[in-house]
């Protein structure tokens, strides 16, 4: 009984992860140029130093620039199925294409702290 179980969480997890893949398409590249464009919400609270959001409860709102690409693609990706919960971050990723995640996400990882364009300093 335990080894149908355990081979039923195993093929269940393969078939998220799977699903995860499928979602994040190869043929679809980041451009943070476009990804400028893009940015214009998400500066209102991650372009704050120490910013703390307080709806739905007190949350310490992460600055973006030198990100790593991939982290904020997923993290995206999260919002806008559901599995990350945040209402704010959820509206806003439900209305992205996968391109446009993959722009923003060039975008700030294009950045740094002290970058001169850096819409957070």
């Amino acid at each position: 009984m335990k080894k149908i179980i355990g081979r039923h969480v195993a093929i269940g997890a393969l078939a998220a992860l799977a699903g995860f893949a499928a979602t994040a398409r190869a043929d679809i590249v980041g451009n943070a140029k476009a990804g400028r464009d893009k940015v214009a919400m998400c500066i209102g609270c991650h372009g704050i130093p120490d910013y703390r959001a307080a709806y739905p409860e007190v949350y310490h709102v992460p600055m973006l620039g030198g990100q790593n690409a991939a982290y904020i693609e997923n993290a995206l990706r999260g919002y806008k199925k559901g599995d990350r919960r945040f209402p704010t971050m959820h509206a806003i990723a439900s209305s992205l294409t996968e391109q446009d995640i993959a722009d923003i996400a060039a975008y700030y990882a294009a950045q740094t702290a002290t970058s001169k364009n850096n819409p957070e300093r």
